[in-house]
Formats: structure tokens, sequence, C-alpha cells
């Protein structure tokens, strides 16, 4: 949760009127437990969303977001919510991970990924794009970030930036892509 990506994506929510949580996931940081493999990750997500849903049932509308391993736990969170409305998935790992659960996919959203990234691969990135852009009823836009690494160390600016036009496109009250 204290990423330098994770912290951007809360700060990008709360700027506008989310309710917001950035979390560790098991054995990470000072969380207890250890890695799961995605299984008890899976179960931390949905607690975690749970957890704060108990102090906002006024809310209109979810999203997830998630960056790597985060992306691929967050696609498989928005697979078994349906109140999630919208998804950033930034540098999802397609090529490391099982992604085919998100068939059909429930939500439109965006997948952000950059150029040079080392560990999940542009190439593989591309292939879940566009297996998810043949399902109806969704529209899953697409950004690559030029030179930018899995980390984003020096395209930061970039990548918030495709985020916060891809926010601004979602939540217009005139945008048809629900």
């Amino acid at each position: 949760m204290n990423n330098a990506i994770v912290q951007a994506l809360y700060q990008t929510f709360v700027r506008r009127g989310f309710a917001t949580l950035r979390f560790n996931f098991r054995g990470v940081g000072k969380s207890q437990g250890t890695f799961d493999n995605g299984v008890g990750e899976l179960s931390d997500a949905a607690s975690a969303l749970d957890w704060v849903q108990s102090f906002h049932h006024e809310a209109q509308t979810t999203w997830v977001a998630g960056v790597s391993f985060g992306a691929w736990i967050g696609m498989q969170l928005l697979m078994r919510r349906p109140e999630i409305r919208g998804f950033i998935s930034i540098a999802p790992p397609a090529n490391m991970y099982d992604f085919t659960f998100l068939a059909p996919c429930p939500s439109s959203g965006i997948i952000i990924q950059g150029e040079a990234d080392e560990v999940a691969t542009p190439a593989a990135t591309q292939k879940l794009v566009d297996k998810l852009r043949t399902q109806r009823h969704i529209t899953i836009h697409h950004d690559t970030i030029p030179k930018a690494n899995h980390f984003f160390e020096h395209e930061m600016p970039q990548l918030m930036g495709s985020v916060d036009r891809y926010l601004d496109m979602r939540l217009d009250p005139k945008s048809t892509i629900k």
C-alpha cells in the first residue's frame, strides 16, 4: 500500500470524493499471514471491500484499482462483486497469471501498460485486451505508456494522466460507458 502507484491512485480517488481504501495483502509490510498464491489475497480484498461498504451504504458506485498482482486480484474481485462498476488495471501480469476467468467481464475499465515492462509483458497484456474487447456490453480502454517499465519510475505523470483522463470520461454524467 506504500507503493508510489498505489498511493497516487488512492489520492486520485480521494480527490474525486470516493470513499477510498488502500491495504496490504497478507504477508506484506506489517500485515499478518503469508502469501497464499491469490486465494487468501482475494479474500483479503473482499474483506476490505466489505469493511468500506459497511461505512458507506449510500455509495452509488464501487470501483476497483490494482497494480500488477493487485490488478489480477482486483479483476477476480470484479467477477464476484456485481456492485463494482469500473476498474483500473495497471500492469496486469497476464503472462504470469491466468485471466480466463474474465469471461464474461462484467464491467468496463482501463488497462494501462508500460511499453518497456519487463515483468508484465506488453504482448501478453495486448492479448488480454484483445480478448476482453470481443465481449459485448463492456468497453475496454487500453493505454500504453512509452518508455515505462513495470514500476513507471520515470513516467508517473503520464500514468496518472491516463488514469485521470479515463476517470474524467467515465464519471462524466453524459458518458455512455457504464
